[in-house]
């Protein structure tokens, strides 16, 4: 008899033990199968997050019996990495407490606002609306002495960190922090050595990322706008008039030739018809363009010409008569190429 109980005791036992393992594996064992990035909108609830983790699960039934013994009923909304190996208990446990991993965000040299706005749009939660929105509010503009054409310059292309449930004007606000950091007291100085305001300095810089893409250009592209600027030339720089093209035709319009007839185009942006700087930049510039400006070529160059014979770079020249010969070769080609627009 007490050899029966013995038995009945050690298979209860056991049993115990296995159903406790069991509920210890379902709750703090390996659940997810490998590293996902789980993104969960606001209107999502427990079961949306469920449906979502499934295919990367083993143990997905037992999220929501453990997020209902946890009494968690509320999902954060966020962008989160979910790591190999993770148990349903970590899983809960973050988003519990929303803790939520930064996502990496990038832009280049945007032509516009919402173009710009597009390109922030497709990597956080926040639609481009609510961007170009924020950027043309205009208390902030006032406050910060911009207009919705300005505005642009305080975006400096570069990779910065946010949550991918950042506000717009949260986003906003991070950009104008940045761009104040960057001008720093180095770069302060070299501005007002050049008599140039910061708003100043990257509407050149914008002129001469459109004009080369070459770095190493840069400072000397740079130098010569300089010496026209100095010596009251007008610039005279097709990114200009391309600019001013565009508003008119759409910024899906194709200008690969400046014609004489765009020269006659009446706008401020026409620095054809116009001395000195346009109003504001005509794109985003790199930071490369901005200190190219800063720290600009001296030289005697006025004139500058695509050079044909090393596409992608120019050729430079301090005086009309070689200059005009660089033009004849290199609309020469243009003729041959068939580039009429």
């Amino acid at each position: 008899m007490k050899k029966k109980i013995a038995i009945i005791a050690a298979i209860t036992f056991i049993g115990l033990a296995l159903v406790v393992f069991t509920y210890y594996q379902n709750i703090f064992g390996e659940a997810i199968k490998k590293e996902t990035v789980l993104f969960v909108n606001e209107t999502d609830n427990l079961i949306d997050i469920n449906k979502k983790i499934a295919p990367i699960s083993n143990r997905p039934n037992y999220f929501l019996w453990l997020a209902s013994k946890k009494s968690f009923t509320k999902v954060k909304s966020g962008r989160y990495i979910l790591s190999k190996g993770m148990s349903n208990n970590d899983l809960v446990n973050m988003l519990r407490i929303g803790n939520q991993t930064a996502v990496s965000v990038s832009f280049n040299n945007q032509d516009t606002l919402e173009k710009f706005a597009g390109r922030i749009a497709e990597q956080i939660a926040t639609d481009s609306i609510a961007i170009l929105n924020s950027f043309k509010n205009e208390q902030f503009l006032k406050e910060n002495n911009l207009t919705e054409k300005s505005v642009l310059q305080i975006c400096i292309p570069n990779s910065y960190e946010f949550y991918w449930t950042v506000s717009a004007d949260q986003f906003r606000d991070k950009l104008l922090t940045e761009y104040n950091r960057f001008w720093n007291k180095n770069r302060l100085a070299k501005a007002k050595a050049l008599n140039m305001t910061q708003s100043e300095v990257i509407t050149l810089a914008s002129i001469v990322q459109k004009e080369t893409t070459k770095k190493i250009e840069r400072p000397i592209v740079a130098g010569l706008y300089i010496n026209r600027l100095k010596n009251s030339w007008p610039l005279q720089a097709d990114p200009t008039v391309i600019y001013a093209i565009k508003e008119v035709k759409g910024q899906d319009f194709v200008v690969k030739r400046v014609l004489n007839v765009d020269l006659e185009i009446n706008t401020p942006y026409n620095t054809y018809k116009n001395r000195g700087l346009p109003p504001t930049l005509i794109s985003m510039p790199d930071i490369s363009s901005i200190d190219a400006v800063l720290n600009y070529k001296k030289h005697n160059y006025y004139y500058m010409c695509v050079d044909i014979e090393n596409f992608g770079y120019h050729k430079f020249a301090n005086s009309l008569t070689q200059h005009n010969r660089n033009a004849r070769k290199y609309q020469a080609w243009l003729n041959k190429n068939g580039v009429n627009r």
